[in-house]
């Protein structure tokens, strides 16, 4: 591998249940190379939604570091996460979490708004967003009024109108039929390259999982490298 650009190094997070301690991960260590794509999987439970929030800075470890390139992101205060979250990364969940009254122009314009960019400015560039996922035509509808796939389009428009450097997504096609699950990660490999973005993606499809870059399975706190025949010991199984 060449000069990471995420880099995690003894990372810990526990949550206190009662009187017990229950720790989801400890001494989890990760290196992600700038343009890399990466998919993680596991099992249920095993702990991947709670990295992608630890990487994204939506939750503070328990111990250990995150460095984006030079800057350490775990240790800032949450103002500086909520800031260092709208410009430098782009978020795709498996619900769509889109705003019911609003429009899906308004719904990606949301990240740019809280920035302070200017209204007319902030409609430019979502429109553009919302023409290279295939939704121009759809702009001034309401999300009610898409279908799953056209919902998942304006998250992905939302998640990229920023200009992220890094996309993280968890289970961005796992409320979709196969069909749309498809196109929709044919797009994400599209936006990934003509973005030059870093992403790493949260995946039960291991499919979808065997077409980025490089998967690692979460698998009782450690992160293990795919093997090309899912049922040897310490591969990934194929139900996934």
């Amino acid at each position: 591998m060449g000069e990471a650009y995420i880099r995690v190094s003894n990372l810990e997070k526990s949550y206190r249940s009662g009187d017990s301690l229950l720790t989801i991960f400890s001494g989890l260590n990760l290196e992600v190379e700038r343009g890399e794509m990466l998919a993680l999987v596991g099992e249920s439970g095993a702990g991947k939604s709670t990295l992608l929030h630890l990487l994204g800075g939506l939750d503070s470890p328990s111990s250990g570091t995150i460095y984006y390139g030079g800057r350490e992101i775990s240790g800032l205060a949450e103002a500086g996460r909520a800031d260092f979250r709208n410009r430098e990364i782009g978020f795709v969940w498996q619900i769509h979490y889109l705003l019911p009254e609003f429009s899906a122009v308004e719904n990606v314009m949301m990240p740019l708004l809280i920035r302070g960019m200017p209204r007319d400015r902030a409609r430019s560039q979502s429109l553009a967003r919302l023409e290279e996922v295939g939704l121009g035509a759809r702009a001034s509808h309401r999300a009610g009024e898409l279908s799953g796939g056209e919902q998942q389009r304006v998250v992905l428009a939302r998640a990229l109108v920023g200009k992220p450097s890094v996309l993280l997504a968890d289970e961005p096609t796992g409320n979709l039929d196969f069909r749309t699950g498809e196109m929709i990660f044919e797009l994400l490999e599209d936006l990934h390259r003509t973005h030059h973005l870093t992403s790493i993606f949260v995946t039960h499809n291991l499919g979808f999982a065997r077409r980025c870059s490089r998967l690692l399975s979460l698998e009782s706190g450690v992160l293990v490298p795919d093997r090309a025949n899912g049922s040897q010991p310490g591969g990934v199984p194929e139900y996934l």
